[in-house]
């Protein structure tokens, strides 16, 4: 797809992190953009940023776990601009979960669900029609992770079941849209290749109380800055991709047609070998043992 001035996308949690750099980098590209966050007053913020750089931006309130909010999402980016021409299913939470599976509040499992892979079925059946309906080239980008899409880290079992979806979902919109021979393409979005500073770690703060713990937590949520220091204190490295990186990654993407956005990265080759060796040889599943050993 040719990214050319005028056109249209639109960017599901895009009131900061990944969703924000991906609005920004499409309005560097002279793309109209319309911004998509559950969390008012950071949407207002970054809506207001993009318009001082001179961004065309339209920003709507949007719960995408909801689908009439999706609905209303996709009428009101149509009824201000006319068109879309590229969808990114961006927004994700961490569920928050915390010991072993069986000892899991089942509401860290619906929130998870209803954001990470529901949003991103509401925004396919919200947009998708209107734009093969448009006959216009289109392309849709959805958020999965290495962390579930590449192979689980056990540890953070929910949030890696969710973006495993995902990618099942993004394979089968792909081929869906092949065979109707249309003129929409599709992406699944691997951000990386390293750690990344967005506001996943406290998704609690935004958790609505349809979907409220029904116990209390046994320990305190850990923010990214106390993740990293208690990281480093034990001697391990930790890098930091940029968000504009993952950006820049999208929008090359989009342009080469390219499905998968997996950035280079010698521990995430090393991992898909390891899984699809298990895999052909029926074996267990080896690349999980460090995991396993904690």
């Amino acid at each position: 797809m040719d990214l050319r001035p005028g056109q249209v996308a639109v960017v599901t949690g895009a009131a900061s992190g990944i969703g924000l750099a991906l609005a920004a980098r499409f309005a560097t590209e002279g793309l109209k953009v319309v911004l998509a966050d559950v969390e008012e007053a950071a949407l207002e913020k970054a809506a207001a940023g993009l318009r001082a750089r001179g961004a065309d931006v339209h920003a709507r309130v949007t719960d995408v776990a909801v689908p009439e909010q999706v609905v209303a999402l996709a009428e009101s980016a149509y009824d201000t601009y006319g068109a879309v021409h590229v969808l990114c299913n961006n927004a994700g939470v961490a569920s928050g979960a915390e010991g072993r599976m069986w000892e899991h509040d089942p509401n860290d499992w619906r929130w998870a669900f209803a954001v990470n892979v529901w949003g991103v079925f509401h925004g396919i059946q919200a947009f998708v029609p209107r734009m093969l309906g448009s006959g216009q080239p289109g392309h849709v980008v959805n958020t999965s992770s290495g962390d579930g899409g590449i192979a689980p880290l056990p540890t953070a079992s929910v949030y890696a079941v969710t973006k495993a979806a995902v990618v099942t979902m993004t394979e089968s919109l792909y081929a869906h849209l092949r065979a109707e021979h249309a003129r929409v393409g599709a992406s699944v979005l691997f951000p990386g290749p390293h750690m990344l500073r967005t506001g996943l770690w406290e998704s609690h703060r935004n958790r609505p109380d349809r979907y409220a713990k029904r116990r209390p937590r046994r320990t305190p949520y850990r923010s990214l800055d106390q993740w990293e220091a208690a990281m480093r204190a034990a001697g391990h490295e930790v890098r930091f991709t940029p968000v504009e990186e993952v950006a820049d990654l999208v929008v090359d993407g989009v342009r080469a047609d390219r499905f998968w956005l997996l950035p280079a990265s010698e521990h995430s080759d090393d991992r898909i070998r390891a899984r699809a060796r298990s895999m052909l040889e029926r074996a267990a599943p080896s690349y999980l043992e460090s995991f396993i050993l904690d």
